[in-house]
């Protein structure tokens, strides 16, 4: 007499798809773990790290009710972000997409990221077009639209209207179905947000992205130049805040970016120090020393 069930074909086909779901769910649960631990790792951002930290909290406590079979409330996810450029705006969403992924809000969790120039076309019906096709490779994770502020930029005739329009539609279409980001500078998002009717109340989830710190600015350049291996000697850390302090653009311009650069070109001038040496040691290679930072 066999042991195996009647239907051994079905049977394992069953423990096929069971064994594929605990797969998918450990690898959620990864992408959820990660996420976390990238979102904290950021460096200031203290405030909105306290929102995501909100919104994932919320989430989770709106499954386990419906699993307890207890009302509840359908959350809009949509966003404004508001603030300087580099400032972390992307980082955050790409986090964010992670997250939502690993809890099962979104299907996907990936972040189409697009501007003004990939939504507005050049003749009436480019523009939904062109607006429609970034909605549907969104769908399942985020659309990112940076310096959103711009499609009302351009007045009656403008194409940008229609981009606005349209997106406000998609999100009726296309409801939880993917999450529509905005972002840009602080005073040019409040005008946008006034120009459609409705259209702030349909971004309940508005967050502010303060500038760096000066010391919060060093921080970043030290990570930075750990995740590459390198190690900036005291003088060099000075040299870089000098540079920070000095520049007056560096937190309403540049911000993390200015810093990127920074290391960026740090990194070119050591190499170009360390090859006219005749020997070179590992520490050669790993030490970026005050030489190797430009004052420009």
């Amino acid at each position: 007499m066999s042991i195996w069930p009647v239907n051994f074909d079905n049977y394992k086909i069953e423990r096929r798809a069971k064994s594929e779901e605990n797969k998918n769910i450990d690898k959620d649960k990864n992408l959820e773990i990660e996420a976390l631990k990238e979102l904290n790792s950021l460096i200031g951002l203290n405030k909105v790290k306290q929102i995501i930290n909100e919104l994932y909290a919320l989430e989770q406590v709106q499954i386990k009710r419906k699993n307890a079979g207890l009302a509840t409330d359908p959350i809009v996810l949509h966003m404004v972000f508001k603030g300087n450029p580099g400032t972390g705006k992307t980082t955050v969403a790409r986090i964010l997409g992670k997250l939502l992924k690993g809890i099962g809000v979104l299907s996907e969790g990936h972040v189409i990221e697009v501007e003004r120039a990939d939504l507005v076309g050049e003749y009436i019906g480019h523009t939904a077009h062109r607006v429609q096709e970034n909605v549907k490779k969104s769908l399942g994770g985020i659309l990112f639209v940076d310096e959103a502020y711009s499609l009302a930029r351009g007045g009656e005739k403008d194409f940008g209207k229609e981009a606005i329009d349209t997106l406000v539609k998609a999100m009726e279409d296309y409801k939880d179905e993917f999450i529509l980001i905005l972002a840009g500078y602080r005073a040019e998002m409040e005008y946008f947000l006034n120009t459609n009717p409705g259209l702030r109340s349909r971004f309940p989830i508005q967050i502010d992205f303060p500038d760096y710190t000066i010391d919060e600015l060093l921080q970043i350049a030290e990570l930075m130049v750990k995740n590459r291996q390198y190690i900036l000697t005291d003088s060099a850390k000075r040299k870089i805040m000098k540079v920070l302090i000095n520049d007056n653009t560096t937190r309403e311009i540049g911000n993390a970016r200015l810093v990127r650069n920074i290391i960026e070109r740090a990194i070119r001038k050591h190499a170009v120090r360390i090859m006219n040496k005749k020997t070179i040691t590992k520490d050669d290679l790993m030490i970026i020393d005050s030489i190797d930072i430009r004052e420009d």
